[in-house]
């Protein structure tokens, strides 16, 4: 991709706006670490590797649906921002297609789905979920070198079962034959968490 061909448009202000207006007031999970940054986080790994202004959108929407289904619908992003950026999101999230809020399934059986989604899911849509886990990744390992096994205890599951997650995760986008920089990264994290 050359300059010429990478052009952001007001659409992608607009997606920052309505990640803003749904995530603004929101902190990663039992951190003042505002939530925005995460997402800002994702869609910059997005943009610097290479991905398209679909792609950026989906990075700063990538938990919408999942996050808060009461204020947004899957209709209204594909009105919004098209299908290709509703299909990234979806493809995205560990939650059931139909969620419309309150209670999820289970983390095992969303996490079980979500890996043999990716599984059926065509390497070239994978780009924001794999940014996604990046960050993650960065705050666990960020978060375990301040407080040690502490960190575990944040989360639905367990330190084993988080390692499962990673490593399944891992293995479905080997199996998709998606490559590059960001899944190295994303292995590279992974096993940095799991040396001590």
């Amino acid at each position: 991709m050359t300059d010429k061909d990478y052009k952001l448009t007001p659409l992608l202000y607009t997606a920052l706006e309505l990640a803003f207006k749904l995530h603004g007031r929101d902190a990663r999970k039992q951190s003042p670490v505002p939530y925005l940054a995460h997402l800002l986080s994702v869609c910059a790994m997005v943009q610097l590797d290479g991905g398209s202004e679909e792609e950026a959108i989906a990075a700063l929407l990538h938990d919408a649906l999942e996050d808060k289904p009461e204020e947004i619908s899957r209709e209204q992003i594909r009105q919004q921002f098209g299908d290709k950026v509703l299909d990234i999101i979806e493809i995205s999230s560990d939650t059931p297609s139909d969620y419309a809020g309150g209670q999820k399934p289970p983390w095992k059986v969303r996490k079980e789905a979500y890996i043999q989604h990716i599984y059926e899911t065509d390497a070239s849509l994978l780009r924001v979920t794999v940014a996604d886990k990046i960050d993650n990744a960065r705050a666990i390992l960020a978060d375990f070198q301040r407080l040690g096994d502490e960190v575990w205890e944040r989360f639905n599951a367990g330190k084993e079962d988080q390692f499962w997650y990673y490593r399944s995760c891992i293995k479905a986008y080997d199996a998709t034959g998606f490559k590059g920089p960001l899944l190295e990264e994303l292995r590279s994290l992974v096993n940095q968490l799991q040396l001590p």
